[in-house]
Formats: C-alpha cells, sequence, structure tokens
C-alpha cells in the first residue's frame, strides 16, 4: 500500500498555485449572504462531475486496496476489502463543491460513514485533526470534527455504480460541506493528529480548513 512519490508540475498544479497568489475567484466579501443558500459564493453549477487530479490515476484493484488506520488511536488498524465492507454500509445524497467554482448537487453515495469507521478504532483524547494520504502521494488535512461529520463517508460508489479510477475508486472519502480537495482520492492511509499538518495543496496556498460558505479558498 505505498504511496507513490508525486509527479513533477503539471500545467493544473501551476495554475492553482498561481490561483492561489492571486487569490483568484474570489468574491466580495462585503455582498450579502445567507448560510441557508444551497450553492456557496462564487460558485456555479455543473451537470457532470469534472476530473481533477495531480497528473497520476492510480490503479488499486480490489484485491490490492489496503486502509491503514493509525496514529492517535486506541486500536489501529488496516483494513482489506473484505474487511472494508463488513463495516456498517450507508448512503447519503450531498452535494459537492470545488474550490476552482464548480458545484454539483444530488450526488448519491454508499460506502462507511466515517463516524462508524470511529466508532472502531477510537481516537485518543488528544487526538484533534487527520492527514489523509492518498495512493498517488496527495495529501490534505481536516480537523477531526470536520472529518466526524454526519455526512462524511468513505465511499465506493456513486449513483448507484462503483466509484471509478479517475474519480478515486475504488475508494475515496467524501466531506460534502469542505471543498472538495479535501476529499482525498484514492485513499490509503488515515493519520490521526494531535496538531494540524498542512497537506499538498495548503503547502501551496490554499486554506487549512476550506469552509466553502465563508470562501476559505486561500490561505
Amino acid at each position: 500500500m505505498d504511496e507513490e512519490p508525486l509527479p513533477p508540475d503539471s500545467k493544473l498544479t501551476r495554475s492553482k498555485r498561481r490561483w492561489a497568489d492571486e487569490h483568484k475567484f474570489l468574491t466580495d466579501p462585503a455582498a450579502p449572504r445567507s448560510d441557508a443558500q444551497r450553492l456557496p459564493p462564487g460558485q456555479h453549477l455543473v451537470e457532470g462531475w469534472p476530473v481533477l487530479d495531480l497528473g497520476r490515476q492510480p490503479d488499486i484493484g480490489r484485491d490490492r486496496w489496503r486502509l491503514k488506520v493509525d496514529g492517535m488511536v486506541e486500536r489501529p488498524v488496516t483494513l482489506d476489502w473484505a474487511a472494508f465492507m463488513a463495516l456498517p454500509q450507508s448512503r447519503r445524497r450531498t452535494d459537492i463543491h470545488c474550490v476552482t467554482t464548480w458545484s454539483r448537487y444530488d450526488n448519491d453515495w454508499k460506502g462507511v460513514a466515517t463516524r462508524d469507521m470511529l466508532d472502531d478504532v477510537v481516537p485518543r483524547a488528544e487526538a484533534s485533526h487527520v492527514l489523509l494520504h492518498a495512493y498517488d502521494g496527495y495529501t490534505t488535512n481536516v480537523p477531526l470534527a470536520d472529518f466526524a461529520a454526519p455526512d462524511a463517508m468513505l465511499v465506493h460508489d456513486w449513483q448507484g455504480r462503483p466509484l471509478t479510477r479517475d474519480h478515486g475508486g475504488p475508494v475515496r472519502l467524501v466531506i460534502p460541506h469542505l471543498y472538495f480537495w479535501k476529499s482525498a482520492k484514492w485513499i490509503n492511509r488515515i493519520e490521526f493528529l494531535g496538531a494540524d499538518k498542512a497537506g499538498f495543496w495548503e503547502v501551496n496556498g490554499y486554506h487549512m480548513r476550506g469552509d466553502p460558505w465563508a470562501e476559505e479558498r486561500y490561505s
């Protein structure tokens, strides 16, 4: 389950670093907003599901896929596919919001609610954040409270079908109330930490949390 080294800078990576430097896409902070709005500020709706990655899409079959859960937990574990599927399976319908300004409504997911996984591993009292690792070498950080949100899931199905490789299959994280760069594709490790630690995009100018309604796009 070794992570691959990150690929050389892609055109998208260079562009997104520039966007962070320029604070591109940010709307007027004085514009009226409502927390009840379904579409966060600065976003536009799409019908498809755009594919964004670091230039590599790991080909990890279910027979080889593993998920390591470790760090500040009472019961660290490494799950293979059978063990993952033996966990309680849930369904959710949620919206998703990408920092590149697209949003997609009504995505139907099936997978393991993060709260059900937390019941098995039991984070220690001092755990406050989670660092997510992916097979392509990608990392991103989230507060434990966001990781444990009611609609956060480790998903293997989308719209009634197995999650495809280009969208992070066989398993990706989905935390729909944060910008989608926080929902790591091709996930292979969940590391519980006692302090926040920046991941790939956070080091490159993106926000440490990423709340779409607060437009937390950049640091």
